[in-house]
């Protein structure tokens, strides 16, 4: 009998795949080896809550910082399912608008995650919300400046900052996809009171001019709507149902304000809690990454997937006629996709 064939090699290509995944897998343990201490800041959200939880999981040594106001609310909701992790976990009060504070949060941390919720006594996004933003984030970043053991910055922003880049037609986008190199147009946000995109853009900008010229590693993870189990909204709406000249209903999430033009030029995105923290990680763990990544793992750009977005976030969701139409989706994360294909969760 003849002897079998010798199996084919496998391709050049899942060989290197192979490959650059144990290499992530190994900077990833010689991360954990060396006993990285990393802030996530503020960890009282819903993002960053979830980011201590999963940075413990992975073996670092977390700095925890929340606002004052969250201290008892974290501690009561997240400490008892750390368990043997208490030990690696410590809380900082630390106030995004008094510089020193952030300084001796960060200190002997080599990375920092940021990621901005309203403070207590502002708690809604408004035209005086950009302001506090921006303020926050050059404190933040000019603390990182002065951290000398911080070696990188991951910063969460926003969609919002990056789909409104017209201006001609009272839409985003309405001849060209968009992706990490756009921008949202300032003056537009405040034409039609985008204030979320506007204190989103701005704080973004700020951080990464101060990034630049402070010789601060930084990149941004540019989210889209956050869902999750535990972020059930009861007044969010159906984005057809929102006015056509950006006259949103009243307790509209912020960033679902002009929710109907995005729906409409297939721009309006949203993301599991779950994947973006996993991109949090990846960007933070992979020494390749750089600059923006767009990050959304839902498009909603058709009537089904709007009617689905509408009772996640209602508990009566507005009835509305059967509706065919599917718009092109004119938004791309493949920058992201690409990093992620190897993840190790």
């Amino acid at each position: 009998m003849a002897p079998a064939p010798a199996p084919a090699p496998p391709p050049a290509a899942a060989i290197a795949a192979i490959g650059e995944s144990e290499k992530k897998k190994k900077r990833r343990e010689n991360c954990v080896s060396n006993s990285l201490v990393v802030c996530v800041m503020d960890a009282s959200g819903s993002l960053g809550s979830a980011l201590v939880n999963t940075l413990l999981q992975r073996g670092y040594f977390v700095h925890a910082a929340i606002q004052s106001h969250s201290q008892g609310q974290f501690q009561n909701m997240n400490l008892q399912c750390y368990g043997d992790n208490n030990r690696k976990l410590k809380i900082f009060h630390t106030d995004l608008l008094d510089y020193h504070s952030i300084v001796d949060t960060l200190s002997g941390c080599s990375a920092l995650f940021y990621t901005f919720e309203p403070p207590f006594e502002h708690p809604v996004y408004d035209e005086h919300m950009a302001e506090i933003e921006v303020r926050a984030a050059h404190n933040v970043l000019e603390a990182c400046a002065q951290t000398n053991t911080l070696e990188k910055v991951i910063f969460t922003s926003s969609a919002t900052a990056v789909v409104w880049t017209e201006t001609r037609n009272d839409s985003p986008s309405p001849n060209a996809d968009v992706d990490e190199r756009s921008w949202s147009d300032i003056n537009f946000c405040k034409k039609y009171k985008l204030w979320h995109a506007l204190s989103k853009t701005l704080a973004e900008k700020t951080a990464w001019a101060l990034a630049m010229d402070r010789g601060v590693s930084m990149v941004s993870v540019n989210g889209g709507l956050l869902l999750g189990n535990n972020l059930i909204n009861t007044t969010a709406a159906l984005p057809a149902t929102t006015n056509k000249k950006h006259n949103t209903l009243s307790h509209l999430p912020p960033y679902l304000k002009g929710a109907a033009e995005m729906y409409e030029q297939g721009v309006l995105v949203c993301v599991d809690l779950r994947y973006l923290v996993d991109a949090h990680i990846c960007v933070f763990e992979d020494v390749s990454s750089f600059g923006r990544y767009l990050c959304f793992n839902h498009v909603i750009n058709c009537h089904i997937d709007a009617v689905k977005l509408a009772n996640s976030f209602m508990s009566s969701p507005p009835q509305s006629l059967e509706d065919t139409t599917v718009f092109p989706q004119r938004i791309s994360n493949k920058k992201l996709n690409k990093l992620m294909t190897n993840f190790d969760d």
